[in-house]
C-alpha cells in the first residue's frame, strides 16, 4: 500500500493522509535517503513540540481554560490527555530511531569531520535555500543567489525550450519533403 511505499511520504506517520510522491532524486542513494530521513525527523520534532503544547493545555485546569482552546472536559479530558501523551511517545521514539540511524550512517560512510564544518562566523544562509557555488572557481564569475530548487526549475525550463524547438525543427522538415515529394510528381 501507499504507506509502506518509499516513494510517498507521509506528513506523519500511521495517520496516512498527507501522502505526496517523493521526488526521485531523494531516492538515488542511500545519503540521499538519510538526508530526507532527517527531514521528516524535522517535520516529527515540530509535530512533537504541537503534541508538547497540547499536552501541557490537557494537564492544565479546566478553569483556565479558554472559550477558543475547544478542550474536552471530566474523563474525556484524561482520555485525551493518555492520546496526546501516547503519540507524543511513539513520535519521541520515531525521531530517537531516525537520529540514530543518520549516525550509524554517517560512520559506516566514513565521513571526514571536516566535511561536516559548521558555517563559518556571521554566516546568513540564502533564502531561497542551498544552492551551486557563488562563483565558478575557473573563472571567477559570479553564478548568482539562486538556491537549488531555483535550478532546477531553469534546467527543466530550458529542456523544454529545446523539446519544443527539436519538435519545430521535425515539422519542418516533414513539410520540406512533403513539399519537395509533391513537386517531383
Amino acid at each position: 500500500m501507499v504507506a509502506n511505499n518509499p516513494m510517498f511520504a507521509s506528513g506523519s506517520q500511521g495517520e496516512g493522509f498527507n501522502e505526496q510522491p517523493i521526488d526521485p532524486i531523494w531516492m538515488s542513494s542511500r545519503t540521499a535517503r538519510q538526508i530526507y530521513a532527517l527531514g521528516e525527523v524535522e517535520k516529527d520534532i515540530s509535530r512533537l513540540l504541537s503534541l508538547a503544547a497540547s499536552s501541557m493545555a490537557l494537564l492544565s485546569l479546566p478553569q483556565t481554560d479558554g472559550p477558543e482552546d475547544d478542550l474536552p472536559q471530566g474523563a474525556e479530558r484524561s482520555e485525551k490527555f493518555v492520546d496526546v501523551a501516547n503519540e507524543y511517545f511513539e513520535r519521541l521514539d520515531s525521531i530517537h530511531i531516525a537520529i540514530r540511524s543518520s549516525l550509524a550512517h554517517i560512520r559506516q560512510s566514513r565521513i571526514a569531520p571536516s566535511a561536516i564544518n559548521a558555517p563559518p562566523p556571521n554566516f546568513i544562509p540564502p533564502p531561497l535555500g542551498v544552492g551551486l557555488p557563488s562563483t565558478d572557481e575557473k573563472s571567477g564569475t559570479a553564478r548568482g543567489e539562486r538556491g537549488l530548487q531555483e535550478e532546477r526549475v531553469e534546467r527543466d525550463a530550458w529542456k523544454g525550450v529545446l523539446a519544443a524547438l527539436t519538435r519545430i525543427k521535425e515539422v519542418r522538415e516533414r513539410e520540406q519533403a512533403e513539399g519537395a515529394g509533391s513537386l517531383g510528381s
